[in-house]
């Protein structure tokens, strides 16, 4: 009896000094007090007053507004990527001989991501509400070309006049999207969502992008009308927490880094067991165990005329893309990060890339240390200069090999193709894990 007293007290005595431990008297971005460590002069609440002591009146305050942060609001459709060192580069046989992404090793940012490839329904909204709120000239540039599907030698008629807008193809990923309509989508979808995500904070709208935070009736309200401008459909301040960071292309860091998905190979401390070609385990393409063991792992195309098996038997199950959440996610959680559809992602194209580059979040944004009068595109001595940008991912009518995350291709940023789709990023602030 008095032995388990001991060990209950010990465990007792660990437990508060643990606790106390933890709980840090230091000001943090979540937490940053009611007195600023700089000044000492009072934060002003969130209904511009100061804090009051009881029985004090309420005093308006002109003191600096610092007003209640949880966590960064998460977008739709976003996944954490948390953040690390990886080995970027091709990890395959150069087969193309293109030698323009060697190995080195390159620290990236967390960050969010889209888990799916942009499907046409949300294209299909996105075009809804162009056409609604601008011009026929921006509606008509935001259309993406259909007939990236017509051969003169195949009959994909269908493809054309259906694909986009047929309710069957609702969830298959969107293509014939241009480098630049996948930006102009991606500024659309900022807006919009923030558009909502004020009108939630102003409390005018139940309905509408729900996101993952809570507030007290009342709480978002005031919030808002501490910090939004005199016009009611203004955008609440960036101070407010309520405005989401920029939904962009990822970079092409981050797109590797989201696709390999080197986190599910840790076992031990900073230990990995292995590296990865392709977004999972393995050499094979085929899910090695459980009930779908020796299903395909992805849409691609597996040899010369073979693009989904024989009947009854398939080989991936499509014949051109498939549903966005077909096949099994990575261990982000981002589905079809190999096959289905090539996807942009931000840089500009060099061969170079590898050797002008920096180590934390490197982007290839235009031609700086490796211009493009170099490669004298005018007199039709190469085709590199700023306008090429760099697809990754493999697509339903791409062989095995590109589907490796290091594997790059290129091209205009004005142009699209029926294997080219997109998927959207963001930026984690303050947050690592």
């Amino acid at each position: 009896m008095v032995k388990f007293s001991m060990k209950a007290a010990i465990w007792v005595l660990a437990a508060t000094v643990l606790f106390s431990a933890c709980k840090s008297k230091h000001p943090s971005s979540l937490n940053p007090g009611k007195k600023s460590t700089a000044t000492n002069s009072d934060f002003a609440s969130k209904n511009g007053k100061k804090s009051k002591k009881k029985g004090a009146a309420d005093a308006p305050s002109d003191g600096f507004v610092v007003l209640p942060y949880k966590s960064q609001v998460v977008g739709p459709n976003l996944v954490f990527i948390e953040g690390g060192r990886f080995t970027m580069g091709a990890l395959e046989e150069d087969v193309m001989s293109t030698h323009d992404n060697r190995e080195r090793t390159v620290s990236v940012q967390s960050f969010y991501m889209d888990e799916t490839e942009i499907a046409n329904l949300h294209y299909l909204e996105y075009l809804h509400y162009t056409q609604r709120d601008s011009s026929a000239e921006v509606y008509a540039k935001a259309l993406p070309d259909t007939t990236v599907w017509y051969d003169p030698l195949s009959f994909n008629d269908s493809y054309v006049t259906y694909y986009f807008r047929h309710p069957g193809f609702r969830m298959y990923p969107v293509v014939g999207i241009s480098w630049i309509q996948a930006n102009d989508y991606s500024t659309w979808r900022t807006n919009f969502v923030n558009s909502n995500l004020a009108k939630q904070a102003n409390g005018k709208s139940k309905k509408g992008v729900t996101l993952k935070r809570s507030k007290k009736k009342g709480q978002a309200a005031a919030e808002s009308e501490a910090l939004m401008a005199s016009s009611p459909s203004a955008r609440p301040a960036v101070e407010s927490g309520y405005v989401l960071p920029d939904y962009r292309l990822p970079t092409e860091a981050e797109w590797e880094y989201a696709s390999k998905a080197m986190i599910g190979t840790q076992y031990a401390d900073e230990n990995q067991s292995n590296q990865r070609i392709y977004p999972w385990d393995g050499s094979s393409l085929r899910n090695p165990r459980g009930k779908n063991k020796g299903q395909m792992l992805a849409n691609f195309k597996r040899a010369r005329g073979d693009y989904a098996g024989i009947a009854g038997k398939s080989n991936d199950g499509a014949i051109i893309t498939e549903e966005i959440y077909k096949y099994p996610a990575n261990d982000f959680g981002l589905y079809n990060m190999a096959g289905n559809v090539n996807e942009w992602v931000y840089d500009v194209y060099r061969p170079l890339s590898y050797m002008d580059f920096k180590d934390l979040n490197p982007l290839r944004r235009d031609g700086f240390l490796d211009d493009e009068k170099r490669y004298d595109a005018k007199n039709s001595n190469s085709v590199v200069n700023d306008k090429l940008r760099v697809y990754k991912g493999g697509s339903w009518n791409d062989v095995a090999y590109w589907l490796s995350p290091g594997t790059r291709r290129f091209l205009a940023q004005d142009s699209s193709t029926a294997t080219i789709g997109f998927r959207c990023a963001m930026i984690s602030t303050g947050r690592n894990k």
